[in-house]
């Protein structure tokens, strides 16, 4: 069976709604423009639907104008593409880092879709933050906003698989996958360990353990059905010590290319 790429998104903005693309530019940090901005708590404390699912309220959307965020109420909120603003400490879980503060305006609306005072900030034009080198080994991967690698690749077959054991069936989107592959038997990425798409290559290096995230509805933010405690079951990682579903990548080669909706790829497994 011909194993093919059947999603490309971009989160522009950490935890708000994500972009469906039919293809993608592969910069550095993964996909180009993937989770540049983020909303922080005024001490720097990075947010996340864990504890902030208003966050799916907010739309994104890439123009050569600009990243433009709208939400049911307000006006549209424009923010540059160009990394500029006042440099201010961020905390995503044990990493300090920076980013770059997009203003008043912007903390105002972003406070205002979330019900208490945050701010908005950007990744630098060098990003400080690198994948962990634990599992993505001699690979200089830098990050921008993401929790811990650039990439997160899921399976058609996988979500089919998990839909059979839930009550209801949950979208792909619950997920909030960069990549999705079509043509594979369900957790084939459990032993992946490369996707080669043309002149690119992606190694799979960690997989994704899951929170409460996948139980919160992307269009709403309300939270319904936690597919966790089925995922437990039977996708417990010892190791890792959490409930694992799809598998994180870093960019072995490619950095420039495109990556286009519906091309074929080549599968290599770990021996």
């Amino acid at each position: 069976m011909t194993v093919f790429i059947e999603e490309l998104n971009v989160y522009p903005l950490k935890s708000a709604r994500g972009i469906p693309k039919l293809r993608v530019r592969l910069a550095a940090t993964g996909f180009e423009w993937d989770r540049h901005w983020l909303v922080i708590r005024n001490d720097g404390t990075f947010l996340t639907q864990r504890t902030h699912p208003l966050l799916t309220r907010i739309l994104t959307d890439l123009t050569e104008d600009g990243l433009i965020l709208t939400s049911a109420g307000l006006p549209p909120l424009l923010l540059p593409l160009v990394p500029r603003g006042t440099m201010r400490p961020v905390r995503i879980w044990k990493d300090s880092c920076a980013g770059l503060d997009q203003g008043d305006a912007a903390a105002s609306w972003v406070s205002s879709v979330l019900g208490e005072p945050v701010r908005i900030v950007r990744t630098p034009a060098t990003p400080p933050r690198r994948a962990d080198p634990e599992f993505a080994g001699s690979t200089l991967s830098p990050i921008a906003f993401p929790d811990a690698y650039p990439i997160l690749v899921c399976t058609r077959a996988s979500l089919e698989d998990l839909n059979r054991r839930l009550p209801e069936a949950l979208p792909m989107e619950r997920f909030r996958p960069s990549l999705v592959l079509a043509g594979l038997p369900p957790y084939a990425e459990d032993r992946i360990a490369s996707v080669e798409i043309g002149p690119i290559i992606l190694s799979l290096v960690k997989p994704c353990t899951r929170c409460i995230i996948p139980s919160t509805d992307q269009r709403t933010g309300i939270r319904g059905l936690d597919p966790v405690a089925v995922l437990r079951t039977f996708r417990f990682d010892r190791k890792l010590l959490g409930v694992t579903f799809g598998e994180n990548a870093v960019i072995t080669r490619g950095i420039g290319e495109i990556l286009e909706r519906g091309a074929e790829c080549r599968v290599t497994y770990d021996n």
